[in-house]
């Protein structure tokens, strides 16, 4: 671990502005959670403080104020050891001293949680690489090590749901974690979902706009809400119909990436993905199949069927441009090669 000091003297045009977004206006590349670690001193004005003691980031400072930081760097250039379990195979579509995209297994959480201590891809790839601290501790994580929702997530610029397959960055290097969440963060990229669902549209294509929030009822379901929430953008485009088995694939282009944004549009407006257990709606769906083989695969198999086939976002340190494709998975080609047999 590395530190370095820097200083700071607030002007009249800064006054009544909070330390935090003070401090991060002058240091852009770090983000406010990764200052809240760094050790932050006032060294003239009032009386010097130091944060812990009376001095907190949600103070308004005043002009003339000086502040002293003290950075503290982690060190993210070796692989990290975590349990032989985790050190599975990865199907990895690009890595380089930056960044890391692998193609997610369905059944594969992204990081630890309450509950979830191994197995997950965070800590496959730990296995296999570095990944940036930012975003959480790069230690070995232990199962009672899950205190508070921080500490979990290394790397992680974003997420697929468990139970979706596809494709997935994440960052090594901390300059790529920081430039990758602003591309996130300003949707400056391409991602494309293929989903099998429910219904048979008499459309070719279509969009899908609608704010998303929590449901009040379950706290863990999204739903479309008219008052509130997060505004939410899915383009559709039928790239296959099965109408004996009132089944559609469609490919569901994300221009904003809310918790289970596809999920949720599509089941809101009558096409539920297959398979999913929050939102699909299967038990009214699964009277309707005639076909024995069709049958048996909805009710056995457990996942939504809904895979990231396509990623594109320019590297975040060199600016090439980037494009991934990550074919079906097996359960899902399998139900491909049902429906065109029916």
């Amino acid at each position: 671990m590395s530190e370095t000091t820097r200083t700071f003297i607030a002007t009249e045009s800064d006054a009544g502005m909070r330390l935090d977004k003070f401090l991060a206006l002058r240091m852009p590349e770090f983000s406010r959670t990764e200052i809240q670690d760094f050790r932050i001193a006032k060294i003239s004005g009032d009386r010097p403080q130091v944060t812990g003691d009376r001095l907190k980031l949600s103070n308004k400072i005043k002009p003339g104020e000086e502040y002293s930081v003290e950075i503290q760097i982690r060190s993210t250039n070796r692989p990290l050891p975590v349990a032989n379990h985790d050190k599975i195979s990865l199907d990895i579509l690009h890595e380089d001293d930056d960044i890391i995209v692998v193609n997610k297994p369905r059944g594969i959480a992204m990081h630890p949680g309450a509950g979830r201590d191994s197995g997950t891809l965070v800590q496959m790839v730990l296995g296999h690489t570095n990944l940036s601290h930012i975003g959480g501790d790069t230690r070995p994580l232990k199962s009672n090590d899950f205190s508070g929702a921080g500490g979990m997530r290394p790397g992680v610029v974003h997420r697929l749901d468990k139970d979706t397959s596809g494709i997935v960055v994440l960052a090594k290097s901390d300059a790529a974690f920081r430039a990758l969440s602003k591309t996130f963060a300003a949707h400056d990229i391409v991602r494309k979902y293929i989903a099998f669902v429910w219904g048979v549209p008499n459309w070719g294509a279509a969009d899908i706009t609608g704010n998303i929030g929590r449901a009040k009822r379950n706290r863990q379901k999204m739903t479309m809400v008219k008052v509130g929430g997060k505004e939410a953008k899915t383009h559709l485009d039928v790239i296959n119909a099965w109408p004996r088995a009132g089944v559609s694939a469609l490919r569901c282009t994300l221009f904003t990436g809310r918790t289970h944004q596809i999920r949720v549009h599509l089941s809101a407006h009558g096409f539920p993905v297959l398979c999913d257990p929050v939102y699909g709606r299967g038990g009214v769906r699964l009277g309707t199949v005639r076909n024995p083989e069709l049958l048996e695969f909805l009710k056995t198999h457990n996942g939504q069927m809904l895979h990231a086939e396509v990623l594109e976002f320019a590297h975040p340190l060199t600016g090439a441009a980037l494009k991934f494709h990550a074919k079906l998975p097996d359960d899902m080609t399998e139900l491909k090669e049902i429906l065109q047999n029916l």
